[in-house]
């Protein structure tokens, strides 16, 4: 698997359906509910259930150190993209303590949309949607859902804006789309 791996992060020609990444995609399907095509998940990964609660689409990216409390169903939609260090917490706690002491505990679904960036950091709580081409800041923490077509950041998470006309010249603050070409 080193040699392939190489040739990835070196600028060599690969074949993409090489073995070694057939073998990984294999362990991919044997974890998760669902894994689209394309999608690459950074060791390590975490779960309660080991993914098996967790939907991914197609060409979905999951930094290192995911979190997927997956008591009940995360779902991911296509090309998203999930930074490091990113918890998505299906499971959750009441807030009286007799009940929390009686170690209840409630699972609500997660919905993560199609083409959505979840910085660095964030979290999402139970319960919680996100809508299609989405922006989360880094570090920020979603405890109500979001629409789609926005900059969101935050604790807690709130829209900051609509993704618009700039966001076409623009690709970072001051970074123009041409510069970067």
């Amino acid at each position: 698997m080193n040699e392939i791996f190489e040739k990835m992060h070196n600028g060599e020609l690969y074949l993409p359906n090489d073995k070694e990444l057939a073998k990984r995609q294999e362990l991919l399907k044997e974890m998760f509910a669902e894994i689209g095509e394309g999608c690459y998940i950074e060791p390590p990964f975490h779960a309660n259930f080991g993914g098996r609660h967790v939907h991914f689409g197609n060409h979905v990216y999951a930094n290192f150190n995911l979190t997927a409390v997956d008591d009940t169903h995360i779902y991911v939609g296509d090309h998203t993209m999930i930074g490091p260090n990113v918890t998505l917490a299906s499971a959750g706690h009441p807030v009286l303590p007799e009940l929390r002491e009686k170690g209840c505990q409630f699972n609500m679904p997660i919905h993560i949309g199609k083409n959505c960036w979840l910085g660095a950091g964030t979290v999402v709580v139970p319960g919680v949607s996100i809508g299609d081409n989405t922006v989360i800041g880094a570090g920020s923490i979603v405890t109500k859902d979001i629409p789609a077509n926005v900059v969101a950041v935050g604790n807690p998470c709130r829209v900051m804006r609509e993704i618009g006309e700039r966001d076409k010249e623009y690709y970072y603050k001051d970074r123009k789309i041409g510069d970067a070409k």
